[in-house]
């Protein structure tokens, strides 16, 4: 039995909206905003039960907590743990972004584009020490997984921390290296949902990611502000062969009732988004998805890309999975286990799937004109494994990770470019399945691709 873990990121701060260096320092409390916000996250939580529940000891996430607790039945008493601390930053604290950038320019820099190798020297009574805060805060993240894994096997947990461990928490989980600490976003009050298989080492999923709907906020903000790309990613809406989990791939099987309908839910969701390009596979269930979805944008052009097309199961496709498994028994287990090691018979290989929709995704980023002073989105709608290796390749991972990311029928994943693809994408939310269900967790069908 899988453990589930959702992480919340405290509510806004005093701090934060100083734009002032927190840290470790506990000086900082939740503002009106910060605590209303956590009323809200209580609220959405409201339904689920948790087994336990922790915490990082300074303040603003104690209170957000406190405030979360106090909507859940049956809440378990509050666990404070020193190894959900925010990360170290002792020269930078209590100075506002500005200010760091004047003094410290060229750390700063290295911060931003190397936080791996970012370095601050110490002073300590021994001596002046090296400190590398990511990296030692990624090791306190790992260090929190392999003690409470253990401890709650099956179970479900509630983590409150802060933006740079919960940045922690979920790249060392999934196997992002540090270098990727800067492209995962944690808006204040998200909410993030993971799935443990078994213990530290074993799968894991991440189910979604900074969720912020139960703010109020559809999609979190832009990371650079009123600039750069932003791409909405959209799976498909269902098909009957999702609903009996029948593998489609290249068979154009078009959406069911369930499936048009949870393509108007995408255009109620993104009816206030502005929009201007939409992509999708030329597949009839993308196509036909992406139609719906701009039912409040039906000035743009809908283009369609091959590239963007499903996985080729070849002898697989049309049949159900226990079929499969009657006649391909080791290789279906080889696709659940090492799904980069298989060669589909007579169809592709994960790889092949990654070179077609990773050069089409770059395409799309490339073909959009950035501005300084205005943010163009776009819009592309696909399919389950095309979604999923593009955002193993936003994240750093490769085609072995391809079971760690999960895309549901009519989700929505945010992906912004800054400075277009001169600097790495951020991964602004991913999975997003609220507008489907009215729930943090992801209700639709877990059918085959």
């Amino acid at each position: 039995m899988a453990t589930r873990v959702i992480i919340v990121r405290h509510g806004q701060s005093t701090y934060n909206t100083q734009q002032r260096v927190q840290g470790r320092l506990d000086e900082s409390v939740l503002t009106e905003k910060g605590n209303a916000d956590a009323h809200q996250v209580g609220a959405a939580l409201s339904s689920l039960k948790f087994d336990a529940v922790y915490c990082s000891p300074l303040q603003r996430a104690k209170a957000t907590a406190e405030i979360i607790l106090s909507s859940l039945p049956d809440a378990p008493n509050l666990q404070v743990v020193d190894q959900l601390m925010e990360i170290d930053l002792p020269l930078w604290e209590r100075l506002q972004k500005s200010e760091v950038i004047e003094k410290f320019p060229e750390d700063y820099r290295c911060w931003k584009e190397r936080p791996h190798e970012f370095c601050m020297t110490i002073s300590t009574p021994e001596g002046a020490k090296e400190h590398f805060p990511v990296l030692t805060l990624y090791q306190q993240a790992q260090q929190f997984w392999q003690e409470i894994l253990a401890r709650h096997q099956g179970g479900s947990l509630l983590i409150v921390a802060h933006n740079g461990i919960n940045r922690c928490l979920l790249s060392s989980a999934l196997g992002i290296s540090p270098e990727g600490y800067h492209s995962i976003q944690q808006s204040n009050c998200c909410i993030n949902v993971l799935n443990f298989t078994g213990g530290w080492g074993d799968g894991v999923q991440l189910e979604s990611l900074n969720q912020t709907s139960h703010l109020g906020e559809a999609l979190p903000k832009p990371r650079g502000g009123n600039r750069g790309v932003r791409l909405l990613l959209v799976r498909h809406g269902e098909t009957e062969w999702n609903r009996v989990s029948r593998f489609q791939g290249g068979i154009d099987v078009p959406l069911n009732d369930n499936g048009r309908q949870q393509g108007q839910m995408v255009a109620e969701f993104l009816k206030d988004t502005p929009i201007d390009f939409a992509v999708t596979s030329p597949m009839l269930r993308p196509k036909e998805t992406a139609e719906i979805a701009l039912k409040f944008h039906p000035n743009i052009k809908l283009e369609l890309q091959p590239p963007l097309q499903e996985i080729n199961h070849g002898l697989w496709e049309g049949k159900l999975e226990s079929e499969i498994n009657q006649e391909y028994g080791d290789l279906l287990l080889q696709w659940k286990e090492a799904p980069a090691t298989v060669q589909m018979p007579e169809g592709e290989n994960l790889q092949q799937v990654w070179d077609r929709a990773i050069a089409c995704w770059q395409d799309i980023v490339k073909s959009v004109p950035v501005s300084d002073s205005e943010l163009k989105t776009v819009l592309v709608v696909a399919h389950d494994a095309i979604n999923k290796v593009i955002l193993c390749y936003i994240l750093g991972l490769s085609p072995e990770s391809f079971w760690c990311i999960k895309q549901g029928n009519g989700a929505v994943s945010v992906i912004d470019y800054p400075q277009g693809l001169e600097k790495g994408p951020v991964l602004q939310a991913m999975n997003i399945t609220t507008h489907l269900s009215g729930g943090v967790l992801d209700k639709t069908a877990a059918g085959a691709l």
